[in-house]
């Protein structure tokens, strides 16, 4: 059996290859991001979201951790974090699994079938046992507002970098910081 890092570097690898767009954080093969679009016939259909992906130590024979970065509206992901809550991923994880299950499988699943009766986010859950259609337009609101495909480039950059603003914004906050003495 292949130790685990070889699986980790074959399972980064096959998902590269397949249709979905990764990104490494750093150099390392333990952290990225990927693009993950929303199933076909479901309210999240259209949407795109850039999911934060770790891979502990141990994987395969641990699960990798995932969450959302920008916003879902979603019974089973917390909607300050991101962090989803799926059996498959967090209790019945298997060495049998790799990354391409989590992006083919495991999260079009949890978007098809929300369980509501283990939320992480209450007011979706409530929202979608009491009326079914006020939660679906909900979740498209959320991918109108915060997954469109043109917005999910700039996230991390904008968290991360000064160069990003423009001339005015950096004027004004150093003008913030300029009269406050250093602690």
């Amino acid at each position: 059996m292949s130790s685990p890092s070889k699986r980790r570097e074959m399972d980064l690898m096959k998902l590269m290859m397949s249709d979905y767009k990764v990104e490494m954080i750093n150099d390392g093969m333990q952290e990225f991001y990927v693009e993950f679009s929303g199933p076909k016939d479901s309210p999240y259909q259209g949407g795109v979201w850039k999911i934060r992906v770790e891979l502990p130590d141990a994987y395969p024979y641990k699960s990798p951790s995932i969450g959302f970065t920008n916003k879902i509206y979603h019974p089973n992901v917390d909607e300050m974090s991101g962090s989803v809550c799926l059996d498959v991923i967090n209790q019945t994880w298997s060495p049998m699994f790799d990354l391409v299950n989590v992006f083919e499988v495991f999260l079009p699943q949890l978007l098809l079938y929300p369980n509501p009766s283990d939320p992480l986010n209450g007011e979706a859950a409530a929202l979608m046992m009491r009326d079914r259609t006020a939660y679906e337009q909900r979740v498209k609101e959320y991918c109108e507002k915060y997954a469109k495909p043109e917005d999910i480039g700039a996230k991390p950059e904008e968290e991360s970098s000064d160069e990003e603003l423009s001339e005015d914004e950096y004027d004004s906050s150093d003008d913030q910081v300029a009269g406050k003495a250093d602690p």
